[in-house]
């Protein structure tokens, strides 16, 4: 449990690093102390559900963001493969794919219409 605890301190810190807060700003967005964001952030606090809720809107993100990378699968489909190379991405590199992907299904749609 304690890795868990560990791994999910790890991840809301390079969330809020993302997103160019400090932990006095995702504390106030969050409606959470700042000592607390920090002893999450650190693997000290097992959070519980309210407060990770918190934790998420202050920083804007699903859930599902949060928890994204902390136990990786195995074996990665192309899914996760996906998902694996455009992380290390900035957002600009992301959006590009994005509007890539979305060109290529909409060229596909016209194609067949």
């Amino acid at each position: 449990m304690a890795d868990l605890v560990r791994k999910l301190g790890e991840r809301i810190r390079v969330l809020r690093k993302e997103k160019g807060l400090s932990q006095e700003q995702l504390g106030e967005l969050s409606g959470l102390h700042t000592n607390y964001i920090g002893q999450v952030e650190r693997g000290e606090k097992n959070l519980t559900i309210e407060s990770l809720e918190k934790v998420a809107i202050g920083l804007g993100v699903s859930l599902e963001q949060v928890f994204r990378y902390i136990d990786p699968m195995e074996q990665q489909d192309e899914l996760s493969q996906i998902n694996e190379l455009l992380s290390k991405r900035p957002f600009e590199d992301r959006a590009m794919a994005l509007k890539i992907i979305k060109d290529v299904f909409d060229w596909e749609h016209r194609k067949y219409r």
